[in-house]
């Protein structure tokens, strides 16, 4: 007798006899691990009842996003126009702008000159051009402005009729663009008032220095040719001039 082993006689051919320790030890190991089964099942659940990781949706863009790619599109096409349209068709603009010149009696002595002549006073719109595609320079501004005072000064045109014809061409301008651009749209319009803003301010800068270059080239006029004292131009010209020193 073979004990807790399996018995078996070498000299026949039966199967191996299983004793009854054998057996009991084969029971208690078939209990221990289903226990632990058991226990993991308890633990982790099966793979069919666990819960699927869902996809994380795309988030669709805010409101206030797309509003303000809207918006800068709209600042883009509506200065880009502008823009190529003062340079491609400049002479449309001096076109309407010398209709205007030639309707008003208080330009006395811009109605004294020829087409032509009248032309080649028309380069305020490349200069607009050129700060609505780089931006407000108030130095580019500036030059230009007070250059373009000092030689009609010295051709002998009234300050006040050189910025009455400033406003004149603004006018041109703005109305170009509340005929052209202007819709039903409220974003289109909106960026359409901005473009208007800009121009306008293009121009209202440009008369505070067209005034500020008439005054000194009448002050440098004075002062040279017709010798009159320093002490006196200052009491009447009160303007802080760029060639003044601080």
């Amino acid at each position: 007798m073979i004990s807790g082993r399996v018995a078996y006689n070498r000299s026949s051919s039966a199967w191996p006899v299983i004793s009854g320790l054998a057996v009991r030890e084969r029971h208690i190991r078939l209990s221990r691990r289903r226990g632990e089964d058991s226990i993991l099942k308890a633990v982790r659940p099966p793979f069919d009842t666990a819960p699927k990781a869902r996809k994380q949706a795309v988030p669709a863009p805010a409101p206030a996003c797309i509003f303000l790619f809207v918006m800068i599109w709209l600042y883009i096409m509506v200065d880009r126009i502008l823009i190529d349209t003062l340079h491609l068709k400049a002479h449309e603009f001096v076109r309407r702008w010398k209709y205007k010149l030639q309707k008003s009696p208080q330009l006395k002595r811009y109605n004294t000159l020829t087409d032509e002549q009248l032309d080649a006073h028309a380069g305020v719109y490349p200069a607009l051009a050129h700060t609505l595609d780089r931006g407000l320079d108030r130095s580019y501004v500036g030059g230009y402005f007070v250059g373009l005072a000092k030689t009609r000064m010295k051709e002998g045109y009234p300050i006040s009729e050189i910025v009455y014809a400033m406003s004149l061409a603004q006018q041109t301008v703005i109305e170009y663009i509340m005929n052209d651009f202007l819709t039903d749209n409220p974003l289109k319009m909106y960026q359409t008032m901005e473009t208007v803003n800009r121009v306008a301010e293009f121009f209202f800068l440009g008369c505070f220095y067209i005034t500020k270059g008439f005054l000194e080239a009448t002050y440098t006029e004075m002062s040279g040719k017709d010798a009159v004292s320093e002490e006196l131009l200052k009491k009447y010209f009160k303007d802080d001039f760029f060639f003044k020193q601080n």
